[in-house]
């Protein structure tokens, strides 16, 4: 058998694939090129635009406010916690058993001046004082007798014809005297003996308040004992701290007889609650806080409880937060603080013009809606820009734009003869 024969290409198909490949290889590279083109002036390039012609340019934006001349009162804020101006430790000045405790005198409970609260057992005392008048009686009985024989030794004195007069132990001075002093002892030990007497029923000092009871019924308890803790009810007070930078804005009293800075308090617990109550600054502490330097004013609140007003009451040991009426600062400008930037610098905008002009004002009261300033380059009607105008230099012309509702104005409030700032 012949081996089969490898069949081979003719010349012309031979020819015919080296041209397709000399083309591939002319064609790629275009391709390529093309490609490249086409991503660099599409993606990467920019676009070729023709140059507009110069157009006006734009003016910055910004709304701005007027600004008005006013007196203000500034308000100083702090807070405290309400106290008792008197709270004691109630005691027993003499030892005995305790037989009765009256419902005045439970946790929480109200009580009026001289009410029973405590009452012990008055048996050992009776008996004291019934002992007491006895004795008394026959220290008088022993000076009423030693009177009488100092009357008839000077009778018989007489009767004897001496014409000089008689000695004191004639006339028994001496005991007379050692009589008169028992009776007065006895006098002294009766009267202490009806005290403790008095003293077995345990009475309010003032009307007041049970904090806390510490006795029981049937207990027995020694001299100096404390029974509880009570407070008085008639007013309470509050200690709050004044900083030192506040202090110049408010004139408060140092003397007894100074007028009182009335004070506006709300409960520090719950925001919610709108109750205010009305205090007075009455005094303040004689020297300053070691720590934050602060001076603490007392302010007195009258029937905290409201026993007698109806309020709604305070209690001891409940924070609270206080509003004091400061003196008022004549003709200064309420600046709203969105229009305040870093250095306390503002922008101001001429009303015909429109241009700004950049400039640092000094505060003399600030809050959290406003700076109180006194600047007399800043007149009554004054435009105040309220943008965020930072890369804007002194002398730009600025577009002014209107206000689209009252809600976008800011909330400036000025104080005149019928007006207040918040």
């Amino acid at each position: 058998m012949s081996e089969p024969t490898e069949s081979k290409p003719s010349q012309s198909e031979g020819n015919h694939v080296g041209i397709i490949a000399r083309i591939f290889r002319v064609i790629l590279p275009v391709i390529v090129l093309a490609t490249g083109w086409f991503v660099f002036n599409h993606w990467i390039k920019p676009e070729a635009r023709e140059k507009q012609p110069m157009g006006i340019p734009q003016l910055p934006k910004t709304k701005v406010v007027e600004l008005t001349v006013v007196d203000f009162e500034p308000q100083i804020e702090t807070n405290g916690v309400v106290r008792s101006h008197n709270e004691i430790t109630l005691t027993s000045q003499v030892s005995g058993r305790i037989v009765t405790i009256h419902p005045q005198f439970e946790d929480g409970a109200y009580f009026e001046k001289d009410t029973v609260l405590v009452e012990l057992d008055k048996a050992d005392f009776k008996t004291a004082v019934a002992g007491a008048k006895s004795q008394l009686a026959q220290a008088q009985a022993v000076h009423a007798q030693e009177k009488t024989r100092s009357i008839q030794a000077r009778l018989d004195w007489i009767d004897l014809g001496y014409e000089e007069e008689p000695s004191d132990l004639v006339l028994r001075v001496p005991q007379l005297r050692e009589a008169e002093a028992r009776v007065e002892a006895a006098t002294a030990q009766l009267e202490q003996a009806i005290r403790g007497l008095d003293r077995c029923q345990i009475r309010a000092p003032f009307t007041g308040r049970v904090r806390r009871r510490m006795v029981g019924a049937s207990q027995t308890i020694g001299s100096g004992s404390a029974l509880g803790s009570i407070f008085a009810v008639d007013y309470a007070e509050v200690r709050l701290p004044i900083g030192a930078s506040q202090m110049r804005f408010l004139d408060l009293p140092e003397e007894a007889n100074d007028p009182p800075v009335e004070v506006v308090l709300r409960d520090a617990l719950d925001e919610s609650n709108k109750t205010e109550w009305n205090a007075r600054i009455v005094r303040t502490e004689g020297a300053l806080n070691d720590q934050s330097l602060d001076l603490f004013a007392i302010a007195r609140i009258d029937d905290p409880f409201g026993r007698k007003s109806g309020m709604a009451p305070l209690r001891i040991g409940q924070p609270v937060t206080a509003k004091i009426p400061g003196k008022p600062l004549q003709n200064v400008i309420a600046i709203p603080r969105e229009a305040v930037r870093q250095l306390s610098r503002i922008s101001v905008v001429d009303r015909d013009s429109h241009i700004i002009s950049k400039r640092s004002v000094t505060p003399l009261w600030e809050n959290d809606t406003h700076l109180i300033v006194k600047d007399e380059s800043l007149a009554s009607g004054t435009l105040l820009a309220t943008a965020f105008l930072v890369y804007t230099p002194d002398g730009t012309k600025v577009e002014i734009l209107p206000d689209s509702s009252p809600e976008d104005e800011p909330p400036v409030a000025s104080t005149g003869n019928d007006e207040t700032i918040d």
